[in-house]
């Protein structure tokens, strides 16, 4: 939008008219419990020597600005506000277009308890302005007990709620093709508590470019044949590996010798080392960095409530059960990781209490490539989504997973009404954008071969890959659903 007129003639966010107006520098009150942060600057974790934010997401890479705009989350049942980053902001500043009385620029100070308006802002798709500052709440920093423990996915489904409501930090992993569950017990000990752990999470690391390389050409060769087994094996040998070097655990910030690991919460919740690697000409990297032959991906993530979460899990156990190895295909990207999340006031958050399941899986370059049990992966978006309601994670997901999403939230139009206040000239909008939250038409783009990369629900044969063997055809559990499947 930076050829819009207003833009042009009258310099909107001017540097000097900003100056004058933005707060001073940022400063932390330990008292108080606040910490603020600039709305452009990685989250990190949010962790200071004597006070830390308890409901940060895993990745550290997120900013600020990113973190309220895609409601990330880490996992918990406990939160007493609610289980996200966003559900923790104190105050926030932002940024929007403003009247020519205004000098075009309108700075906005939210706080809690003044205007409801900043529970619009909290989850905000990036519409409502710039995020320049936010004030976030602390607890005094305290240690955490990590241990992962592996079971059979037979009780799965009794297990998983009564499990977070056990565990402060619970989360789980679930390899449904494997017939597994790692369940991660993770609470708080007390501050005397011995031990210094670090959780570098393994997939988070900076890895040589050229083992990445050969994992991806061999993902490659393993899609394009169809070799389902192959596809298996891969994935335990790498889930396996993982689970050997205990996710990137360690005990004292060198080595893991034994569970549980005990350390301070900045230290155990989120990880991202491959930011801070060496720059040396790309011979490590990100595992997913576009720069290189690398990881490639779809991500499906979506919230189901606590009160069907069991039923959801019983159907996808029974989808698999048709073909076990249907979900081999996860097994590589550590399969369904399934977090805690609660009810927020956010107008954009969760709207209840429920679990949220998070699928990584292979995406091929061309998108007129089918994958495989490309089917069994769109039944489980579209059950999700369609039959039991799930709410899209705003950060990740296909154009299907945000079809009808807006009427899913009690407080939807009162955010479009937000947003049309703020922003009333759509500068901070896209098309979109406009889509997801229902003001315009186009979410679903219909075309050939639109099924196959999330863009549309199938309809006809021509929206998958006729010409590769992939038909449309309903779903083998959830009948309503419509799936490029491989006859």
């Amino acid at each position: 939008r930076g050829s819009h007129p207003l833009l042009q003639q009258h310099h909107l966010l001017h540097h000097h008219q900003l100056h004058r107006r933005l707060p001073r520098p940022l400063h932390v009150s330990c008292i108080r419990r606040r910490i603020p942060r600039h709305g452009g600057r990685a989250h990190r974790g949010g962790g200071r020597r004597d006070a830390g934010a308890a409901e940060d997401p895993y990745w550290w890479g997120l900013t600020v600005g990113g973190m309220l705009a895609t409601g990330a989350h880490g996992s918990s049942l406990w939160a007493r506000q609610g289980g996200a980053v966003h559900d923790y902001v104190a105050e926030m500043t932002m940024v929007s277009p403003g009247r020519a009385a205004d000098g075009y620029v309108r700075v906005r100070r939210l706080k809690e308890g003044d205007s409801t308006e900043i529970n619009a802002a909290k989850v905000s798709l990036g519409v409502l302005g710039a995020i320049y500052k936010v004030t976030f709440k602390l607890q005094p920093l305290f240690k955490r007990s990590l241990t992962y423990m592996q079971k059979d996915d037979k009780e799965l489904g009794d297990e998983a709620i009564a499990f977070g409501s056990k565990h402060e930090f619970a989360d789980l992993s679930w390899f449904p093709s494997q017939g597994k569950v790692i369940y991660r017990i993770d609470d708080r000990v007390p501050s005397n508590a011995v031990g210094n752990g670090i959780y570098d999470f393994i997939g988070f690391r900076a890895t040589l470019s050229s083992a990445l390389a050969i994992i991806r050409s061999v993902e490659d060769i393993q899609e394009s044949t169809k070799d389902a087994d192959a596809r298996c094996l891969s994935g335990k040998l790498l889930s396996s590996a993982l689970d050997s070097a205990a996710f990137g655990l360690t005990n004292d910030g060198l080595t893991f010798t034994a569970y549980p690991v005990i350390g301070y919460h900045n230290h155990l919740q989120a990880s991202g080392s491959c930011l801070d690697s060496a720059s040396d000409g790309l011979i490590t990297a990100c595992p997913w960095d576009s720069r290189i032959k690398a990881q490639f991906f779809h991500q499906t993530s979506f919230s189901i409530a606590l009160s069907d979460a069991k039923d959801f899990i019983h159907d996808v156990q029974t989808l698999v059960a048709l073909d076990p190895r249907s979900l081999c295909v996860i097994d590589q990207y550590n399969g369904i990781l399934i977090r805690y999340v609660t009810a927020s006031n956010a107008y954009l958050g969760k709207q209840e209490d429920g679990l949220d399941f998070d699928l990584t899986y292979y995406r091929s370059k061309d998108p007129a490539m089918p994958r495989l049990f490309e089917d069994v992966l769109e039944e489980i978006e579209q059950m999700a989504v369609f039959k039991y309601g799930g709410l899209p994670h705003w950060g990740k997901n296909r154009n299907v997973a945000f079809e009808g999403a807006m009427r899913k939230y009690k407080q939807g139009e009162e955010f479009v009404r937000v947003k049309e206040e703020y922003d009333p000239l759509g500068l901070f909008s896209s098309d979109w954008t406009d889509q997801v939250l229902g003001l315009r038409g186009g979410l679903m783009i219909v075309r050939d071969g639109c099924g196959l990369e999330g863009l549309c629900v199938c309809l006809e044969d021509r929206h998958c890959a006729p010409g590769e063997g992939f038909f449309c055809r309903p779903g083998k559990v959830y009948k309503n659903a419509r799936v490029c499947r491989n006859i």
